[in-house]
């Protein structure tokens, strides 16, 4: 039986903006380096170090925090699709959460990619268009209010 290294991932994560961390610690895969590199573009995260201690790799994310209360930038993260329980979806059924607020990572046939990315290479003849919904991440606090 093989471990969950996205839900390990996602657990640390959530944990760490519940007790304010700035760093968190996580198994470094091939798959939680680009959910890293998603969550670091998407602006979740101030940066990530792949380091390397004993034998094992590790991924060093470094939480974004705003104001003096902390306040976290990820309000809600989720897992979508299990190891027991794969979810689907083609180009068109990909979901917008909160109206485009936040994102949905999800693993296509082309790599670890955004919604918005997926939909974007969809236009441009994209043969595969089955993909596997993994992680949805809200960004509540990106909301500006206009002055």
């Amino acid at each position: 039986m093989g471990n969950d290294t996205i839900a390990n991932m996602i657990t640390s994560i959530r944990n760490a903006n519940l007790g304010k961390i700035k760093t968190v610690q996580v198994p470094a895969t091939n798959i939680t380096r680009n959910i890293a590199k998603i969550l670091f573009q998407e602006g979740f995260i101030d940066n990530f170090i792949d380091n390397k201690q004993n034998t094992k790799d590790i991924l060093i994310l470094n939480l974004k925090y705003q104001g003096k209360k902390k306040k976290s930038y990820i309000t809600t993260l989720r897992r979508i699709s299990k190891p027991g329980l794969r979810i689907y979806s083609n180009h068109k059924e990909i979901p917008k959460v909160l109206g485009g607020m936040g994102i949905v990572i999800l693993s296509t046939s082309r790599g670890i990619m955004t919604d918005r990315e997926a939909r974007q290479k969809k236009k441009k003849n994209w043969r595969r268009a089955f993909m596997l919904c993994v992680v949805i991440f809200y960004k509540k606090s990106y909301i500006k209010k206009a002055s």
